[in-house]
């Protein structure tokens, strides 16, 4: 039951009150104007930061990716690696015919003369 009560004050028309009144609707207006900028520029400021933490959480997420890559790929060469030495070790011993011969008798079952072979179960 807010009900305005009348006043028995009556306004002065002079140019000092209408001059200050003028001030104070002047003030407000800019007061107004610059609330709208403020709101502006913080709303344009928080879709840039939220646009470029996005982009960040993204780099970041494919810098993961590729480490990760990077690493598998970093074991594969190491693998590879031991095999091209094994195989280089290998092709050495092929240029040995004690080795030859060695294989052969030991992959196909071949034998000196008077030798016999015997195969037995790995398990």
């Amino acid at each position: 039951m807010n009900v305005p009560r009348k006043t028995n004050v009556t306004k002065l028309q002079s140019t000092y009150v209408s001059e200050q009144e003028e001030k104070k609707r002047k003030a407000s207006r800019r007061r107004r104007v610059v609330a709208v900028r403020l709101a502006f520029w913080a709303s344009l400021f928080m879709v840039l930061s939220s646009a470029l933490i996005y982009t960040l959480h993204l780099q970041e997420k494919k810098i993961d990716v590729k480490t990760a890559e990077k690493q598998r790929l970093q074991e594969q060469l190491t693998k590879l690696e031991r095999q091209e030495k094994q195989l280089k070790e290998e092709i050495e011993k092929l240029h040995d015919d004690h080795y030859i011969a060695e294989l052969a008798r030991k992959k196909y079952y071949l034998s000196k003369d008077g030798e016999i072979i015997f195969v037995l179960p790995e398990k």
